[in-house]
């Protein structure tokens, strides 16, 4: 088995270089880089990770825990994450929670012993202010404020002001809103916030309707539509907290004949794939996920080589227009 002195000796460096190129750390130029990774390569070397988190006290992983793997907003995180940890060096341990408290836990443990450089929490059921992470940095992705992590949301009462006024603008005169999950503290929250609000102050009839964690975990919401569209008569406007729910919306009434956008006008929210997918194509507001992926990565890199950043982001949506709210 090669050594990291074999390694040296073939691309005629120190060991001391192979190690710096092996960790990142210091200035190392390109063609020397290329000669120690064609040695690794020729020789079939593999870096020990777990003795080099041992020999730093961290290691260059970072733990990413999300309640879903299958939906579609995670999934799109999940892409952008590794992406931009790539760009960095950094390997990512994903952990899917199911919304487990016990799981989530767990993961969180063995996050520590992994020695991880940070962790990204996106599941609503940790309560990491009551963990201690050991020092590694942590940041929340969507999740709410906690003081000592760093906390990274998108401007989710701007994007539902932004919707619920683009429905108004279309006619909409009396609307839906399917919103978060019932007795779950979040801040997609605020999205229901401004729905409320714009409704409010334009005299506009509204209805909300909230879901059970089961219905959230199972991303099935089907009976939910099926019920409020039964039940409220007149709807023509709908705003769904997410484009998942927008594309069941759009199964709901291509079923029970209701046309989108001629009786109702539909908006999403995450601009996910999913929202170009459906027939209507879905108006949404954009979340900046590919954003939210570097900067959760950049914070982490930052805490790791000790540099302050600012613990609390809120970044800028916009609301793209697609054919759910736009007659043809």
């Amino acid at each position: 088995m090669a050594t990291i002195v074999d390694v040296a000796r073939l691309a005629g460096v120190t060991p001391t270089t192979v190690s710096r190129v092996i960790n990142n750390r210091g200035y190392i130029s390109e063609k020397t880089k290329k000669r120690v990774h064609e040695a690794m390569d020729e020789l079939g070397y593999q870096p020990n990770e777990i003795a080099r988190s041992l020999t730093k006290q961290k290691s260059n992983t970072i733990g990413v825990i999300v309640p879903h793997i299958s939906h579609p907003y995670f999934a799109k995180l999940i892409s952008n994450l590794e992406n931009e940890a790539a760009k960095k060096d950094y390997k990512i341990i994903l952990c899917n929670s199911k919304e487990k408290a016990e799981k989530e836990k767990q993961y969180l443990d063995m996050c520590k012993s992994n020695r991880v450089a940070g962790i990204i929490i996106c599941s609503g059921n940790v309560e990491s202010n009551k963990i201690n992470t050991g020092g590694i940095p942590v940041v929340l992705l969507e999740k709410n404020f906690e003081e000592g992590k760093l906390g990274i949301q998108c401007d989710n009462y701007q994007g539902g002001k932004l919707a619920t006024e683009h429905l108004i603008e279309c006619g909409c005169k009396k609307v839906l809103h399917f919103s978060g999950v019932i007795d779950e503290e979040m801040p997609a929250d605020n999205r229901e916030k401004a729905f409320i609000d714009i409704c409010n102050e334009n005299n506009i009839e509204f209805f909300i309707r909230k879901y059970d964690i089961d219905t959230y975990n199972q991303m099935n919401y089907y009976d939910y539509i099926k019920a409020a569209l039964n039940e409220i008569e007149g709807v023509d406007g709908i705003f769904a907290s997410s484009d998942l729910i927008a594309a069941q919306v759009i199964q709901v009434c291509n079923e029970i004949k209701i046309r989108i956008p001629e009786d109702i006008k539909l908006v999403g929210f995450d601009d996910v794939d999913i929202s170009q997918l459906t027939t209507p194509r879905i108006t949404t507001v954009h979340q900046p996920i590919k954003e939210m992926a570097r900067l959760s990565i950049e914070l982490i890199d930052a805490k790791y080589n000790n540099i302050e950043v600012n613990e609390k982001t809120i970044l800028p949506i916009k609301l793209i227009i697609r054919e759910s709210t736009v007659n043809k």
